[in-house]
């Protein structure tokens, strides 16, 4: 008697063999055939996708919120490095006007 030794299959295999029949509308059967998968696993596969699709979504919206702070915070710190640099040239200014005038 002989077994069958299972295959494992990466999240990124599971994904290609999904979009087959998702996406491309390839029939099931057709699919599990040529991979060597049972339907019941491949349905298996379908179900966790969309289980976790909420959470896939809502990465990709935090992604794009913490970039968006990210470019936030940067624009403040360039804002305040700006503030400072015409603060000192100010304060320069002042200090060589007081000098001049003989004032300590």
């Amino acid at each position: 008697m002989s077994k069958r030794q299972r295959r494992q299959y990466s999240a990124e295999e599971k994904a290609k063999i999904l979009r087959l029949h998702l996406l491309e509308q390839v029939p099931i059967s057709e699919i599990c055939e040529k991979h060597g998968i049972h339907p019941t696993m491949f349905y298996h596969w379908q179900k966790a996708l969309f289980e976790n699709a909420a959470a896939a979504l809502e990465a990709r919206h935090d992604a794009w919120s913490t970039n968006r702070q990210r470019e936030a915070l940067e624009a403040m710190e360039n804002k305040l490095k700006r503030k400072d640099e015409v603060l000192a040239v100010v304060v320069e200014e002042m200090v060589r006007l007081k000098k001049e005038l003989g004032e300590s």
